[in-house]
């Protein structure tokens, strides 16, 4: 049963995201076969949630979210005419990335951070957060997808993150990471090409990997219902401006193209409909 549309989704056809929504949604009618997700794209927290009790240098730190991500994934979606859809609230609140069963869904501890305003939360409060961007997120995937599938267009799920470059004091070599779980037939096609360029060190399943549990997107969306995927993993300090975003879209943009060709999903033409760490 596809999710009835729910008020909190914003369809991003303004500038700035209309008042309550906490999930947006680019560019619906993208033609491109990737459709381009964004877990991890803001560190707003809501106004009653008195910033989980939290400074303001960890308000805007990764653990809060993903930097660079969104800006990578809106070149990538105006470079491909790709959909793209994103939520706009902190992962510290509730990640999205993340199974209703998971230990850090809601994490009391974030690295070596404490946030106090997460410690002890009622079933109701719990429930509440999952009803403000988690149920609303995966909703607008899944609608989204019986969409693309109703009008004949192949989807390939590609998630975009980053990550730090030294984690707990251990230093990260790569720039890019391809992770990807049973399914690696579009990831294995993007490291191909990737592995051809010399100027960059790229990590397969690295820095994180499924068995991490960041998979969870991806895994739900994608993999289990029959549909290629890949996860995009860039060190932050490549995209910590927007001439970086920029450099590093119109970088994998081909790449990405390229590697539809390698699973059978040419850009831009219609295909049978199918059926139903941080990272």
């Amino acid at each position: 049963m596809v999710p009835a549309e729910d008020p909190r989704v914003d369809e991003g056809v303004d500038e700035g995201v209309d008042e309550g929504a906490t999930v947006v949604v680019e560019n619906r009618g993208g033609r491109s076969p990737i459709v381009l997700l964004c877990d991890h794209a803001s560190n707003h927290i809501p106004a009653e949630l008195d910033d989980l009790g939290l400074s303001g240098p960890s308000l805007t730190a990764h653990i809060a979210w993903d930097p660079g991500g969104l800006g990578v994934s809106r070149d990538l979606s105006r470079l491909l005419d790709a959909p793209l859809v994103h939520p706009c609230v902190s992962r510290l609140v509730i990640d999205c990335n993340r199974a209703l069963t998971a230990r850090d869904l809601i994490p009391e501890v974030s690295e070596t951070t404490i946030i106090p305003g997460n410690a002890g939360l009622s079933p109701d409060e719990r429930q509440r957060r999952i009803d403000l961007v988690h149920r609303p997120f995966h909703d607008t995937i899944e609608r989204l997808l019986a969409e693309r599938a109703a009008a004949g267009l192949a989807s390939v799920l590609v998630s975009v993150h980053s990550f730090t470059p030294v984690y707990k004091g251990i230093e990260r070599p790569w720039e890019i990471g391809i992770l990807s779980n049973h399914d690696r037939r579009y990831a294995e096609a993007i490291l191909a090409d990737l592995s051809t360029q010399s100027d960059c060190t790229v990590g397969d399943n690295e820095p994180y990997s499924p068995a991490d549990g960041v998979y969870y997107t991806l895994a739900r969306h994608g993999e289990d219902n029959g549909l290629a995927c890949a996860m995009i993993e860039i060190r932050n300090d490549e995209i910590a401006d927007a001439a970086g975003e920029r450099a590093w879209a119109e970088r994998l943009a081909p790449i990405l193209t390229r590697a539809l060709g390698a699973i059978g999903a040419a850009p831009c033409k219609a295909a049978p409909a199918r059926s139903g760490g941080h990272a």
